[in-house]
């Protein structure tokens, strides 16, 4: 089920909403079990052969969680349970995600013909690494022991369960078992539905409103310089506006509930470097990368050398969690040199003038987002192959069309780059802190309340106008 769907809008969620706080009066557990079997009701809409698996997943995490948390276990015994917990997620993911890419390569280097056809359960990313995050917490005695129904939930919770944000035990959890959230809140409710308007509108307004001009680049034999640049930039507002959507949309749904997710998109385009860049792109993927194998494997506690040596294999490893094809590997790899490039700058580089620092201020806006273009290419294109035609298009000026239609083109990338640089992001309009659990403070005391609240239902019912028969967000794959 998707949430750019009838059917989620006006059926699903207005029955999951009431009935979570109706049944938010017969007791405290009541709307958290309500909730988690919501969940898997969503998830098995379009993924019911695998809610079995995600039970187990549910069920071995929370044994081996269990045994770290509440069993007095000597050091050896304590990192066996670990390692079995982690490797028995990493194997799951393993053998869903990575196994068809793997006999791939082996059927490419030995001349074999093995034949290896598995589904990929949707989400799978998502709710393994939020488990892993979990455990490791576990054997560091930084958990408490949760109850069964308040963990299903934390997992299954269908708001992020398909596209993110990878959520943290320590944030949700109490959220879940507070007393608060099982009452309906209008204000939030109100908030929640502005935010969600605001998310559909991105998604079916924008996002799949630039999608068909994404083939000039990824769908055509030889495009020209500019088809070439002007479907490059397609995408890279495509699935800005995708998962810019999806985040907002997510958020929304979860303040209707009294719950507040974190952060997981914050103007990435607006990013000076690409530092800044991953603090606002898929934050939550990035503060996980960072806190589960960038830190673990040293970070830059042991030298320069090192510490590029960990950027790269973090980066590498964040582009495999994307997908199973050597262009995600790609597209790591390069964010992984940037990373390396811009600490080398920060230490080595010349200092910028104060009266420079403007211009080189725009310079640098300009210059991250054209590296996050090149490497999109990358995460869009079918294969290596298919991406190096598009950059070695992208990199020939001779052959040029710009005709009418190009023009055009041109002109409706220059209206989507122009609201992603200039406009205020949703979280900014909205005023929503998730670390301090508010949102729309100033709602009533605002002026210009009634533009929000007419803005907000147009949003609303554009984005409703806008939805079209089926039309994945671009992270469901991942």
């Amino acid at each position: 089920m998707l949430f750019n769907s009838y059917s989620f809008i006006f059926i699903f969620l207005p029955i999951v909403l009431v009935g979570y706080f109706v049944v938010g009066r017969i007791g405290a557990r009541a709307p958290v079990i309500w909730l988690a079997l919501a969940s898997l009701v969503f998830y098995s809409f379009s993924n019911w052969p695998f809610v079995a698996l995600l039970l187990g997943s549910i069920a071995f995490n929370y044994l081996v969680g269990w045994l770290l948390i509440s069993r007095r276990l000597r050091a050896g015994p304590r990192f066996a349970v670990l390692t079995l917990g982690v490797t028995g997620d990493l194997l799951t993911l393993g053998i869903f995600k990575y196994a068809g890419f793997l006999v791939a390569n082996f059927n490419a280097v030995f001349s074999t013909s093995i034949a290896v056809n598995i589904l990929l359960p949707v989400g799978i990313s998502f709710y393994t690494f939020t488990q892993i995050a979990f455990l490791v917490d576990a054997y560091r005695g930084k958990v408490a022991h949760y109850a069964l129904p308040q963990y299903a939930l934390f997992v299954t919770y269908f708001p992020h369960l398909i596209a993110g944000p990878i959520l943290h035990h320590s944030d949700m959890i109490p959220q879940f078992e507070s007393a608060e959230s099982k009452r309906p809140n209008p204000h939030l409710i109100l908030c929640g539905l502005i935010i969600f308007g605001i998310g559909l509108f991105k998604k079916t307004g924008l996002a799949d409103g630039i999608q068909p001009l994404v083939a000039l680049a990824f769908n055509q034999a030889a495009p020209s310089f500019d088809q070439a640049w002007i479907g490059a930039l397609a995408y890279t507002f495509q699935l800005y506006f995708d998962f810019s959507g999806y985040s907002d949309m997510a958020i929304g749904i979860s303040l209707m509930f009294g719950i507040f997710l974190p952060l997981n998109f914050n103007s990435p385009y607006k990013a000076a470097s690409i530092i800044d860049f991953w603090r606002r792109w898929h934050m939550t993927l990035s503060q996980f990368l960072r806190d589960y194998l960038y830190i673990p494997l040293g970070g830059n506690r042991h030298g320069s050398v090192l510490r590029y040596v960990n950027l790269m294999i973090t980066m590498l490893l964040g582009g495999l969690w994307h997908g199973a094809a050597w262009t995600f590997v790609a597209w790591g790899a390069l964010h992984g040199l940037y990373l390396c490039i811009n600490h080398a700058w920060i230490n080595y580089g010349p200092p910028i003038p104060a009266r420079l620092a403007r211009p080189a201020g725009v310079v640098a806006v300009l210059l991250t987002f054209l590296a996050v273009v090149v490497a999109w290419v990358f995460f869009r294109a079918d294969s290596l192959a298919s991406a190096l035609s598009v950059l070695s298009d992208m990199a020939d000026p001779a052959r040029i069309v710009f005709g009418h239609t190009e023009m055009v083109q041109a002109a409706l990338i220059a209206i989507y780059a122009a609201i992603a640089w200039f406009a205020p992001n949703t979280q900014a309009i909205m005023g929503y802190d998730h670390k301090n659990r508010s949102v729309g403070e100033n709602f009533s005391a605002w002026r210009a309340r009634p533009v929000l609240l007419y803005g907000g239902a147009a949003a609303f019912a554009f984005g409703v106008l806008g939805i079209q028969q089926h039309s994945e967000f671009i992270y469901f794959r991942f």
